[in-house]
């Protein structure tokens, strides 16, 4: 098994803080204000998600290039 870099670490370290104090915030937050601010980050991720889905799948169409001209 291949041991992960120093950077790898870091950054999953990073991460885990960092969602780690965002839920510990929520908690003692205002009522009103926690809705907005779930709200907003649903409303992000849900679109950076659809992005994501729809890139993916213009990747894989075929490029139909009927106009291309052709030498005989």
């Amino acid at each position: 098994m291949a041991k992960r870099g120093f950077g790898s670490r870091m950054v999953r370290v990073a991460v885990a803080v960092l969602i780690g104090g965002s839920t510990l915030q929520l908690g003692s937050c205002d009522p009103a204000v926690k809705a907005t601010l779930l709200t907003g980050l649903e409303s992000t991720t849900s679109t950076l998600a659809q992005t994501f889905i729809s890139a993916w799948f213009l990747s894989l169409q075929d490029d139909d290039d009927t106009t291309s001209l052709t030498t005989t």
